[in-house]
């Protein structure tokens, strides 16, 4: 009997020791605060955002669970269960914005709610909805008896996209001003360009030796900016041959391309006032093979030595093996590309090249025509802007600022 006694008085004081120990292991708990139901910000009006305080009880081992009801009165059930150490505002930047406070409220979007406990096809939130929450540590809830409701509305605009409209105004802004004033003054200045000066040189030379001048569009169809580009340019090179009287030759790649340039050419010569003088037959497809595209090219080349060869547009391993040929037989050449791996090829073996978006400035370079020439006087002035900013924001984010960072990001 005194050993029993003694067994169960050490029993007792172990448990009486070890008890504040499991007691201190398991989380306390007290209600989240400021919870609230709105409607989500900055969308299409098909869900709802459930936002309540971060506090203490945030930790491992505690969770949230979100009740809904579309009755106030309920049944309540269940929908989720949410990790206290996940889910906040900052994690909706196209919602909430970067404020720092972000990061200590709770956020939960609702798209759905559940029919019942095993529902696997919920209904979407159409209506009016009612929410509940409580907090859990595993063993225990307690529920947060406050209840909050919303609807979901569509938004009429965007917020988070506000940057975007601001800079495409300003830059829609220069281009119309822009486009006034090449109106009222056709010489806006525009940097000069070697090789859309040196054009009228290569066609009066090929003039002068009664040889035909050679123009490709690249190896891409009419849906490419390249080829669009270079289409633009052939009807301005075409209208100073036929003013020259001279011949030019266009063997394509596409016969979409093809008809397109037959058009451009044709309407070309009949500005020109001579539209007697095109001939069709010298606008036509070869192949869209680009190997077999290729050889032609040099046939026609080797053939007919024109004196002038001008290859506008986008090209790929073919560019130095037609431009080579045309090395071999003397003639002027001019490139322009926005393709960079052709670009050392076509600098080494033609006089000019057009580099770049010097490709698609080259129409408005050519004709003056306003709308052209306002568009990449508006343009450039907008590339300025951008330029400017980045250099004030590489300076402000160095100090420590994030405003110019966040003023072109977009969610």
């Amino acid at each position: 009997m005194h050993n029993m006694f003694k067994f169960f008085v050490l029993v007792t004081v172990i448990l009486f020791v070890s008890s504040p120990i499991m007691a201190q292991d398991k989380p306390s708990l007290t209600p989240p605060e400021g919870f609230t139901a709105l409607d989500t910000p900055n969308d299409i009006g098909n869900s709802i955002s459930l936002l309540w305080q971060a506090s203490a009880n945030d930790k491992e081992g505690i969770s949230y669970i979100i009740y809904a009801s579309p009755l106030e009165d309920g049944p309540w059930l269940e929908q989720d269960r949410v990790l206290s150490t996940l889910g906040f505002k900052s994690d909706a930047p196209q919602y909430f914005g970067l404020s720092e406070e972000n990061e200590t409220w709770h956020f939960y979007e609702v798209t759905s709610i559940k029919k019942d406990p095993t529902d696997k096809n919920p209904l979407p939130i159409t209506a009016t909805t009612y929410f509940k929450l409580a907090i859990s540590n595993g063993t225990d809830v307690i529920e947060f008896h406050s209840i909050v409701s919303a609807a979901p509305e569509g938004n009429w605009f965007d917020t988070s996209k506000l940057n975007v409209l601001i800079f495409v105004s300003i830059f829609s802004i220069l281009i119309l001003y822009f486009i006034s004033l090449a109106r009222k003054n056709p010489n806006l200045f525009i940097r000069h360009i070697p090789g859309l000066d040196a054009i009228e040189e290569t066609i009066g030379r090929a003039t002068e030796m009664g040889r035909p001048i050679l123009y490709l569009n690249g190896l891409l169809d009419m849906s490419s900016l390249s080829t669009i580009a270079s289409t633009s340019i052939l009807g301005k090179v075409a209208r100073k041959v036929a003013n020259y009287d001279s011949q030019i030759m266009v063997p394509c790649y596409d016969p979409i391309v093809m008809s397109v340039c037959q058009e451009v050419v044709k309407e070309a010569y009949a500005e020109a006032g001579r539209p007697d003088a095109f001939k069709e037959d010298n606008i036509f497809f070869i192949t869209n093979d680009q190997f077999a595209y290729a050889a032609a090219v040099d046939g026609i080349i080797m053939r007919h030595k024109p004196a002038a060869n001008l290859f506008m547009g986008y090209y790929y391993a073919e560019s130095l093996l037609i431009a080579e040929t045309g090395v071999a037989t003397g003639a002027m050449q001019i490139a322009g590309t926005d393709a960079i791996t052709q670009l050392p090829f076509f600098i080494t073996t033609c006089d000019y090249t057009l580099m770049g978006e010097e490709l698609y400035a080259a129409s408005a370079y050519l004709s003056r025509e306003p709308l052209q020439l306002g568009s990449l006087k508006g343009q450039d002035y907008s590339k300025g802007f951008i330029i400017l900013v980045l250099i004030i924001g590489t300076i402000a984010s160095t100090a420590g600022s994030a405003f110019f960072i966040n003023l072109f990001r977009t969610f």
